[in-house]
């Protein structure tokens, strides 16, 4: 194996772009890891504490395109010869935004001051030390900003939305993964019929759940507007959020408004929901983690969980009875010693509302597992595993595995060869964004798996008018042995109701917090 990095003066592609080539670069035999970085300090640094440095990156500035892969010789000059002409491939350099609307976008707009007339928003994805400067420069000339750009800090987020509401616009992001504005998605995102619940929210993979999940229950979506995930801490104090639940109540087409988010700073909720009930419009309010007990203002519904908010809203914005509940699967329970849970999930929101499900039944768990080593087996701890595998720790100077399965698949094959593993949780999130057939990929991993080797509970975000299709992503997973069902919430109770039946669960009562979902 061979470490070899490459610089590309003053080229620059959007973050998307670059994680959907380095997955098509370490697709061939021979690679072990390709990741594709502009070179900011900050990306040098990720790169250096991955072990993904030479001295030839070093070299690398903000402007320049920083190229990292390890593998065996051929393979790696093969990848490192290529990367220019992939990037420039079909559809790789185009933007995140109005992907798949059929559109003909014109030449590709250079700055916001090469902008159409007319223009309302703008798509930013430049490294976080310059974001900040594109989103002021994009509010000076009248645009909202959709800022998918991390490590901005957050003393210029709020500076950022303190002019954006002076001005009467938005500021989505900074970190903002996910939006829909009327029918054009941005970022990851589903492609979701029109219809009346306007979406905002604190979490992108949250806000992909609950808008697909109206769109199965018959439902459709105005808008869904990202907010950024540290909108709703102390320091933010919810900035986009109130703007956005504003620009919904005043939206003719919107008649009801989901807001998404795991829990804000407690203040912050309070001031939300207030704000939310004085809206004049029905507000369903999904705070993962938080039990709901305090009284919610008039007009609010609070939603414990992903499903309980698409169910709410549905029945709001169709009228009648509510849609109904889920249907569990009936899984085979393994024998001791499998006793274990796996989750394994690409949104970290899946992870943080299922170890809020779980905590109460599985009693000793965990959220924490050690990267993997290049050519070892992933190491799985001795307790229940609820692993965010989109988390930094995870994808330094790698794709998001919504992009690239390869973290993924190898702690898949870890957990299913397992002995101690009782359940193995997968999600997998569809749309623009997303990796070309993510359901695939996974059932290789499952197809090798051992006769013995224990139940696969996974779930598909998404609609049949995603590129990938729903029913066809689900079709893969069910036809290698998984079970399938309809959503993160599913996917816990599903687990609770198998693990208790296992070895010293058998004992524990399914909580509180499972039957709310009921």
């Amino acid at each position: 194996m061979v470490l070899r990095n490459a610089v590309h003066k003053d080229l620059y592609a959007d973050s998307v772009a670059l994680m959907k080539v380095a997955a098509r670069l370490a697709e061939p035999p021979g690679i072990e890891t390709v990741s594709l970085v502009m070179g900011t300090p900050a990306n040098r640094d990720v790169l250096a504490r991955s072990g993904l440095l030479t001295d030839l990156g070093q070299d690398a500035g903000p402007n320049d395109l920083l190229v990292a892969v390890r593998g065996e010789p051929d393979a790696v000059d093969h990848a490192l010869a290529v990367v220019v002409d992939t990037l420039s491939g079909p559809g790789e350099d185009a933007p995140s935004a109005g992907a798949g609307t059929g559109t003909d976008t014109g030449p590709p707009v250079r700055s916001l001051a090469g902008a159409p007339a007319g223009a309302s928003l703008a798509l930013i994805s430049t490294p976080g030390p310059y974001a900040a400067a594109e989103a002021f420069k994009a509010l000076r000339l009248g645009m909202h900003a959709f800022v998918f750009s991390d490590h901005v800090p957050v003393e210029q987020e709020v500076l950022l939305k303190r002019e954006a509401a002076r001005r009467g616009l938005l500021v989505m992001g900074p970190d903002c993964g996910t939006a829909v504005i009327s029918g054009i998605p941005l970022g990851f995102a589903n492609e979701v019929r029109r219809g009346r619940v306007g979406l905002v929210g604190a979490s992108g993979t949250g806000l992909q759940q609950v808008s697909s999940l109206l769109h199965s229950m018959g439902a459709g979506v105005s808008h869904v507007i990202g907010t950024g995930s540290r909108d709703v801490s102390v320091e933010v104090g919810g900035l986009t959020m109130r703007a956005g639940l504003d620009a919904l109540a005043a939206d003719p087409t919107t008649e009801v408004i989901v807001l998404v988010s795991k829990p804000p700073a407690p203040q912050v909720a309070e001031q939300l929901l207030d704000h939310a009930g004085a809206l004049g419009k029905p507000v369903v309010a999904c705070f993962l983690g938080t039990d709901g007990c305090s009284p919610a203002p008039a007009r609010v519904t609070p939603a414990p969980t992903l499903f309980e908010a698409a169910r709410s809203a549905a029945a709001l914005a169709v009228g009648g009875a509510l849609p109904p509940g889920e249907e569990l699967p009936k899984v085979p329970a393994p024998a001791p010693p499998r006793h274990l849970l796996r989750a394994l999930y690409a949104g970290g929101t899946f992870a943080h509302e299922a170890a809020w499900l779980l905590g109460p039944v599985l009693g000793d768990l965990t959220r924490t597992a050690p990267p993997p080593v290049p050519g070892s087996a992933p190491r799985l701890p001795d307790r229940h595993l609820v692993l965010d595998l989109g988390d930094d720790a995870f994808t330094a100077g790698r794709p998001h595995p919504m992009i690239d399965p390869t973290v993924r698949t190898e702690y898949l094959r870890a957990a299913l060869a397992d002995p101690r593993s009782a359940a193995v949780v997968l999600d997998v999130v569809i749309g623009h964004g997303a990796a070309a057939d993510p359901a695939a990929a996974l059932a290789g991993a499952l197809a090798e798996a051992p006769a013995d080797a224990p139940p696969v509970i996974a779930f598909v975000v998404g609609t049949d008018d995603d590129p990938q299709g729903l029913t066809a992503q689900r079709r893969i997973l069910r036809d290698a042995g998984a079970y399938v069902v309809d959503s993160s919430t599913t996917a816990a109770r599903t687990c609770a109701e198998l693990l208790a039946s296992c070895g010293d669960l058998a004992l524990t009562p399914v909580g509180s917090r499972i039957g709310e979902t009921a």
